[in-house]
């Protein structure tokens, strides 16, 4: 088989082109890496920097290429020191070089191939061929621009050579070449015009091939609009028709990658621009269209510039110069705005298109390319306007800058999305168009051919076959297909027919041409679409190359509400950057990867808290109505409405009348929006954005962005919650509990109103959040709501009930404020009522509740330390008045030796004031629990009430805690056991302490007369007790002696007998006391007897007759409430 003298299949065009354009792509990446590296302080080379060498470097550059090595010894001398060194640290960066210059040899010897073959080319026809060409040419072009911008290139390469020859004795064998190539392309482009004289044919003719491709895709949007592109349904009767042309690959062609072709082509050949007038319309209209041009990532060209420059010093040019300047003009005048527009009828013709596609997913087969023309004519807008943006020549910046380009992004995502949801659909229908369609008319095609030599024949047969054997049963199997075969050989057999004497001149047949260019975009549809998608919407150049007009574009899009909903575009474009990296350059893989793991997490993380934000201001909101709900409230309207029916005037003329809830909800007209409205609109968009995905993969990490919104949740909920509370350590203020517990309801109502946005557990945050507040300190270490609110009734409530401010009133169930000189800053009532203490017990819980109730246990424990302590002080005197109480005067005789009577009644009474705040807490915990689990604590309350008398203590003590735990009381309080059984004295034996503690019941009972001496001792009926809180003795006599003597194995009824007998033989005595100082509460005090007798489970009414007579207790009641009328009669007057 002839094929004249050079033999197409030996020259290997396809191939070469292949393997050259991908490694002049990865020396693109390193390259670019040196400039970048060389360019900033830290990660430059140090020799570069380093003082010493300085003098050095500064020779070198300045002999550069010439190596003299023996006369300067001086300035050369810290080199000699450092050779080594630097022969290991800049032998990446002198090789990289090297291969640059042999990737120019490479492609100077395939440039003068094609030469040489006289390749004819056609990008409609040739596709792949005249692609690849052009792109080799831009390619070695941009490499040698941006090799010539790396200032430190001589620097590098001259230290490495010194380096080398100071080593080896000899300059290493490639820097002649090397030197002299550094030296020769200081103007690169001037270089290469010389260079590419003879390569003009095939070059002019190439670009000149694009002729019909570039007008069309460089339309304005008004003629896109006129003529509906990428619209489905602007033709329903054509919506099932498959999109066809006769130039499938060049539909979706990057326009930005043909402007570089033209650019770059044109300055190679401008010889043509004066010949032909196809050509010079090419170059000016791509000279209208960008100001500067992409060299590589964020590299970029200022083409008029540079153009003048070239051409100022060729003779004959003027006209080409003027040219440049008019349509520099234009650019800067027109371009901005023409690109505004295409952007703005691509939001709407994208949105239109992700609509359809997403209702009608099976239309992805036969528009197909409009999906892939859609992503690349949006992402040469989107590159266009970053690259213009940071390389504004233009006064006005209006059009460069775009804050609705997220929601271009997010079309482009969108449709992204459908193509690889929906892969196995359009794998269906192409799978089928292949073997049912393409099959056939290209086995007609080759039938009809007039000439057509052995190895053509054999390749097309193949092709034909390929396609024939499909059926949608693989793609069902889920067989993976691979045509890279077959498009590699379309590659081969399109240089084979495109050198001038080939048998088969593709020239010739360029309908076999077109026909195989569509059946290869057929090819890639059903195995390479992953590819695809990169190769028409990858946006990686955003990673580090435009991170600032990354970043500045995402806080656009947050701060507009009606953009915030496309704000998911901006993690999702993480997903792409990875793409960018190359095989040749792999040490910047960790860079980039690390780099868009920070982005997509920062870029999530402002999401959610943006969200937060605007959650946190509905809440705000939302408590500020909910508070005007509180019954404290409601005085004000109440006291107008009496006033208004007893017709007396209150208030000032002019007052206004005060708002009543709910009249926010009451509208004029549906155009009147509320600052809640607002809130919840932006809420909504931005969780739609949050909901967009489950999840997303960036650099073999995963991202759950409603993850981020649940965290972010959590803390402010956490910290609200605590806020809420208003606590002030300097005053001692803080919330009511029933007013935070309002508060914290109409939180969690709109947390929970949530999830119709976003598809998030709420439940979970509340329990996460929820429970630790129930704890001492949440997880950071943080104090609770239970740590403050157990702080704050210890030590401002009961600290003032102690002092004497306030008093326990029985009647009401609640602390009441005492009157004194010194006013509280805060009602006691309005923080101990039952209706307090319940909201309380919902906002604590159990586990709070049982915290509150071991720090009121711990102080009571501390409180009868002391008390031992006054026992061990009086112990000789009490266990003789254990053993004398019926010997009155032998007992009077003692008691004037007891010390210290007041502070063991006084530290009784603190006790049982702690312990009946405890017993409001605990049955507002049971009115609670009974409330939100009945069953289980009626399952509780029946189990402690059927405990047999005969179980065992310990495991009694396990009844009586889980009882505890519900807010149920019990004859023996497990937590005060737990407390006392704690405190441990050193050398004292368990019989002592025994001792110790019976006694301190007998120092009590005595003691109790002295009570009838304190004025404040009176007994108020309307209170039902005494305003110094002695009532609260029972509670502290009783459980103190359950506790004590549970603890110490003994008997606590024997030892109440005891206790009861003491305490009324003491009390009788002061029946016959004479002196009316010593007994003027007398009455007062005998009642606390039966309130010891009724308080105790242990001790009956007739135990009580027996050692007092209950005549006394009835005479007792009788004058108290007698002396109350008194009182009252007295005051009324």
């Amino acid at each position: 088989m002839s094929r004249g003298v050079i033999q197409p299949s030996q020259q290997k065009l396809a191939e070469k082109l292949t393997i050259l354009n991908d490694r002049g792509i990865g020396m693109l990446t390193r390259v670019y890496n040196i400039k970048k590296a060389c360019g900033d302080p830290k990660a430059k080379p140090s020799y570069l920097v380093d003082k010493n060498l300085e003098s050095a470097v500064k020779f070198i550059v300045r002999k550069f290429p010439a190596v003299e090595t023996r006369n300067n010894n001086q300035q050369l001398a810290q080199l000699q020191k450092e050779k080594s060194e630097i022969l290991k640290n800049l032998a990446l960066y002198y090789f990289t070089f090297v291969d640059v210059m042999e990737f120019k040899d490479h492609v100077c010897e395939l440039l003068n191939t094609i030469d040489a073959c006289q390749v004819f080319f056609d990008i409609t026809v040739n596709f792949d061929l005249t692609k690849n060409y052009l792109d080799l040419v831009v390619t070695y072009t941009t490499l040698m621009t941006i090799l010539s911008r790396i200032e430190e290139r001589k620097a590098i390469i001259g230290l490495y050579n010194y380096a080398h020859e100071m080593t080896h004795g000899a300059s290493d064998r490639e820097y002649p070449r090397l030197g002299q190539m550094i030296v020769d392309y200081e103007n690169p482009l001037k270089k290469l015009m010389e260079e590419f004289v003879p390569h003009g044919k095939s070059l002019s003719d190439a670009l000149i091939s694009l002729q019909m491709v570039y007008p069309r895709r460089n339309l304005s949007a008004d003629q896109w609009r006129n003529a509906q592109l990428l619209s489905l349904i602007s033709a329903p009767s054509t919506m099932l028709n498959p999109a066809q042309s006769d130039t499938m690959p060049c539909e979706y062609l990057s326009l930005d990658a043909m402007e570089k072709w033209i650019v770059f082509g044109f300055i190679l050949c401008h010889a043509v621009l004066n010949s032909d007038a196809a050509a010079l319309s090419l170059w000016k209209l791509a000279l209208q269209s960008s100001t500067c041009l992409c060299l590589f990532r964020d590299e970029v060209f200022h083409i008029h510039k540079a153009a003048e420059d070239l051409f100022v010093n060729i003779r004959g040019y003027n006209k080409r110069i003027n040219d440049i300047r008019e349509c520099k003009e234009q650019a800067l005048s027109h371009a901005g705005s023409m690109h505004r527009e295409r952007r703005k009828f691509l939001r709407s013709a994208l949105k239109e298109l992700a609509t359809v596609l997403a209702d009608q997913p099976g239309l992805l087969g036969p528009k197909a390319l409009f999906v892939f023309m859609a992503l690349s004519f949006a992402r040469d807008e989107i590159i266009w306007l970053l690259r213009h943006a940071d390389n504004i020549q233009k006064k006005s910046t209006d059009d460069f800058i775009d804050k609705h380009i997220a929601e271009l992004i997010f079309y482009m995502e969108e449709l992204r999305a459908h193509v690889r949801k929906y892969g196995p659909v359009m794998q269906r229908y192409y799978v089928q168009y292949l073997s049912g369609f393409d099959a056939v008319v290209l086995n007609e095609l080759v039938q009809n051919l007039s000439v057509c030599p052995e190895d053509e024949s054999i390749i097309m047969s193949s092709f034909v076959n390929t396609m024939t054997s499909l059926s949608v049963k693989q793609v069902e199997d889920g067989e993976v297909f691979d045509f890279r075969g077959m498009r590699l050989d379309w590659f081969r057999l399109q240089a084979y027919t495109s050198v001038s004497k080939a048998s088969l001149g593709i020239a010739d047949h360029k309908e076999l041409g077109k026909m195989m260019n569509t059946i290869i975009f057929h090819t890639k549809m059903v195995d390479s679409l992953v590819e695809m998608l990169v190769e028409t919407s990858d946006l990686s150049i955003f990673c580090s190359f435009y991170s600032r007009a990354f970043e500045k574009m995402f806080q656009q899009c947050l701060e507009l509400p009606s953009q915030s909903r496309h704000s998911i575009c901006f993690p999702l474009l993480c997903t792409h950057f990875m793409s960018c990296t190359h095989e040749l350059c792999p040490e910047e893989r960790h860079h980039i990867g690390d780099r868009s793991l920070s982005l997509c997490n920062m870029f999530l993380d402002e999401m959610a808290k943006q969200a937060r934000n605007l959650i946190t201001d509905i809440c705000t909101e939302q408590c500020t109505l909910s508070d005007q709900l509180l019954p404290k409230h409601c005085a004000k309207t109440i006291s107008q409405a009496v006033n208004k029916k007893s017709k007396k005037a209150t208030g000032k003329k002019g007052e206004p009348e005060r708002e009543k809830p709910g009249v926010e909800s009451m509208r004029k007209n549906r155009l009147l929006v509320t600052n809640l409205d607002k809130l919840h609109t932006a809420l909504s968009e931005l969780c739609f954005s949050i909901n967009y995905v489950p999840n997303l993969a960036v650099w073999e990490h995963t991202f759950t962005p409603r993850e981020y919104l649940t965290s972010h949740l959590e803390i402010r909920f956490t910290k609200s919650i605590v806020g809420m509370t208003m606590y002030n350590q300097a005053t001692q203020e803080i919330a009511k509990p029933s007013e935070l517990l309002t508060s914290v309801r109409a939180y969690m109502t709109v947390l929970q109103s949530i999830e119709n946005y976003v598809t998030i557990d709420i439940t979970r945050v509340f329990n996460n959040v929820l429970l630790q507040q129930t704890q001492h300190l949440d997880s950071h270490g943080e104090p609770t709501i239970t740590s403050l609110y157990t702080n704050w009734y210890l030590e401002t409530l009961l600290r003032q009930v102690s002092n004497g401010h306030i008093a326990y009133f029985p009647a009401m169930k609640a602390f009441v404020n005492l009157p004194t000189e010194n006013e509280l800053t805060f009602n006691a009532e309005e923080y101990s009522d039952i209706s307090e203490m319940r909201s309380l017990s919902e906002l604590l819980g159990p586990y709070g509740m049982k915290f509150l109730s071991e720090s009121l246990m711990w102080h009571i424990s501390s409180q009868v330390a002391e008390l031992k302590k006054l026992v061990v002080e009086n112990m000789e005197v009490l266990t003789q008045m254990r053993t004398s109480f019926d010997k009155p005067e032998h007992m009077a005789a003692l008691f004037k030796k007891l010390t210290s009577v007041d502070s063991v009644l006084k530290r009784m009474t603190i006790i049982g004031v702690i312990l009946s705040f405890r017993s409001l807490a605990q049955e507002a915990l049971r009115d609670v629990l009974s409330c939100h689990i009945p069953f289980l604590v009626s399952s509780v309350e029946d189990f402690k009430d059927h405990i047999p008398r005969e179980t065992d203590m310990k495991v009694a003590m396990n009844v009586y805690e889980l009882s505890s735990a519900a807010g149920l009381p019990c004859e023996i309080d497990p937590a005060l056991v737990v407390a006392l059984s704690s405190q441990k004295s050193e050398n004292i034996s368990p019989e002592e302490e025994y001792k110790i503690a019976c006694l301190l019941m007998v120092f009590v009972a005595v003691s109790l007369p002295t009570l009838a001496s304190n004025v404040m001792s009176q007994y108020s009926p309307a209170i039902e007790g005494h305003c110094n809180n002695i009532h609260c003795l029972a509670k502290a006599i009783n459980q103190i002696a359950a506790a004590l003597f549970t603890i110490h194995k003994g008997s606590i009824e024997d030892r109440l007998k005891e206790f009861l007998a003491l305490a009324s033989s003491s009390l009788l005595k002061i029946g016959q006391e004479t002196d009316k100082m010593t007994t003027r509460n007398r009455e007062s005090v005998y009642l606390l007897l039966d309130m010891i007798v009724q308080e105790s489970p242990f001790l009956t009414m007739d135990l009580l007759e027996s050692c007092f007579p209950y005549v006394l207790l009835r005479n007792a009641y009788h004058a108290v409430y007698k002396q109350s009328i008194s009182a009252k009669r007295v005051d009324a007057h």
